[in-house]
């Protein structure tokens, strides 16, 4: 999946709250992949870096893995091609919700 370009369903865009915990800000956008499931279950999870505006829909290159050590699931990280993005960077922009995770980057 790494480096893969995928399409992204944002259902809670930037500037949005989470539907269920209502203090969980998103101050990135963050979807989901239609057809991918989870171990969870549900549609895999992404988070969009490196756009600037909320967005119903993202076509981007799947740049890092949050492999969560205490979850079921793992997190893709997208972002528009030829954008990179290192790991403190990328951890600090997913912090509103990883926080709540021990996890670790790949890329």
């Amino acid at each position: 999946m790494l480096g893969d370009i995928v399409k992204v369903t944002v259902d809670r865009p930037m500037g949005s709250y989470h539907p269920e915990h209502k203090d969980m800000y998103y101050p990135i956008n963050y979807g989901y992949i239609k057809g991918i499931i989870a171990p969870d279950g549900e549609e895999q999870d992404v988070y969009v870096l490196g756009v600037n505006e909320a967005v119903s829909e993202f076509t981007g290159k799947v740049i890092a893995i949050i492999h969560r050590l205490d979850d079921v699931e793992d997190k893709w990280v997208a972002a528009p091609e030829g954008m990179v993005f290192g790991k403190e960077e990328i951890m600090a922009q997913v912090q509103f919700q990883e926080q709540y995770f021990r996890s670790e980057i790949i890329m």
